[in-house]
């Protein structure tokens, strides 16, 4: 059974995804991976990476999102830590984000 992975980032403020969003991903050595959401606030292209169990980090840059979306906002990006584990089949880390606050969690 392969890993996969995949995010979403909905804005709770306006009820809709945030498009264009610039996310990195770190992997467990410590290699970076550049993405942005879609249009539907979606991310899953990691340049065909082999994602194999490990500590990994997703950063995303929520600063220009927020200030093009509601000219302010408390926090410049969101890190999410996250453990793969071997066999673990799809993992799906959705960002809830507003000016002010966020939340994410283990999606399906």
């Amino acid at each position: 059974m392969s890993i996969s992975l995949s995010s979403h980032v909905l804005d709770t403020t306006l009820g809709k995804p945030a498009a264009n969003m610039k996310l990195a991903l770190t992997t467990p050595d410590g290699q970076v991976i550049h993405a942005k959401t879609d249009s539907d606030g979606r991310c899953n292209q990691w340049q065909d990476f082999d994602f194999q169990a490990g500590e990994y980090c997703l950063r995303f840059f929520t600063k220009d999102y927020l200030q093009t979306h509601h000219s302010d906002g408390f926090y410049p990006f969101v890190d999410v830590h996250f453990e793969l584990t071997e066999n673990g089949g799809h993992y799906h880390v959705p960002l809830l984000i507003s000016p002010f606050g966020f939340s994410s969690y283990r999606g399906s």
